[in-house]
């Protein structure tokens, strides 16, 4: 198992309060796996990438245990957390072309990064000048600056360097959202090509956008409103999804010749919860059609199936 969150939960701490953003999140990624987490903005998809890597305030660990290859990853412990950065868990972040910095060449940016992590930059020189011909990215932009380099160069750049230490788990963190379809299956592609080539083992791929997942995940995470509603296989999401959030995510997907001028695409109806004080019992229960009474407990996360695990009272009752 490449990595195993238990019961994961990172608060904001604000002053009116802890916003609950991650609350009590558990799943696996297998070795080889690529992990899909949908859902819409603020579900907390971003926090809990970004916790696995790097917490830093306002965000607070508040419970939980997270497990990267056998051992204990101590996410709550900056210093701790500094062997295992780039070796075992790296990111790709949201924004990834405004990530570089300045005021630095990329190739003096490199070398800080590794003397920082008691690496020998020129132990590495050959190890990057590969993976910048595998990305298609000359090598002269080493003595470049990032404003010398295009948004898609920039991005490449990053993915680059999170994996130069061949990470056991690499987070893409919604690196396709400000791409065009050409540029995201060009992006897809090499990150499928880094696990094909053994640069990172597993990968969790964060994203908003449900349709670009079927590009490249094994497995969907669906999470809303700081919680995990539905997690199963990527190819049998169309037909065999029982969660009614993930259902209502689906039918608001543009289908192919369908001309919507003559039919109205499909929203969600209402508004994610206030997760400053997140409501009791399920939190879709507001928005979901088929909520009842049972709603205001909290369900219990059930697998109702081989490798297929949802939190809703319907289906639990169905197996009652």
């Amino acid at each position: 198992m490449a990595l195993e969150v238990k019961d994961l939960k990172i608060y904001y701490k604000t002053l009116k309060g802890y916003v609950k953003a991650v609350d009590g999140v558990s799943f696996r990624v297998k070795d080889g796996e690529i992990l899909g987490i949908a859902g819409e903005s603020g579900c907390g998809k971003s926090t809990l990438g970004n916790s696995l890597v790097l917490l830093k305030p306002p965000m607070n660990y508040i419970d939980g245990e997270v497990i990267i290859d056998d051992q204990k990853l101590p996410i709550a412990d900056y210093e701790k957390m500094r062997s295992f950065r780039y070796r075992k868990i790296a990111i790709i972040p949201q924004y990834a072309m405004d990530a570089l910095n300045p005021t630095r060449k990329i190739g003096r940016m490199l070398k800080e990064l590794f003397e920082s992590i008691g690496v020998p930059f020129e132990t590495m020189i050959p190890k990057i000048k590969e993976r910048l011909k595998i990305v298609n990215l000359p090598q002269n932009v080493l003595d470049m600056y990032p404003i010398e380099l295009s948004g898609g160069m920039k991005q490449r750049m990053v993915m680059v360097i999170a994996s130069l230490m061949d990470p056991s788990v690499m987070i893409a963190d919604e690196i396709t959202s400000a791409l065009d379809a050409s540029s995201q299956k060009a992006v897809v592609q090499m990150l499928r090509e880094f696990r094909k080539r053994g640069f990172v083992r597993s990968l969790l791929f964060i994203t908003h956008d449900i349709s670009v997942l079927y590009q490249i995940a094994d497995t969907v995470m669906i999470m809303y409103a700081g919680k995990v509603a539905e997690i199963m296989p990527m190819d049998k999401i169309l037909r065999d999804a029982l969660h009614p959030y993930t259902r209502l995510l689906i039918s608001s997907l543009p289908e192919v010749g369908i001309r919507y001028t003559e039919k109205l695409l499909e929203g969600i109806p209402g508004q994610p919860p206030n997760l400053l004080n997140p409501p009791e019992g399920c939190r879709f229960k507001d928005r979901c059609p088929a909520a009842n009474e049972r709603c205001f407990e909290e369900p219990p996360f059930i697998q109702v199936e081989e490798n297929h695990w949802i939190a809703c009272w319907r289906e639990v009752e169905k197996r009652a």
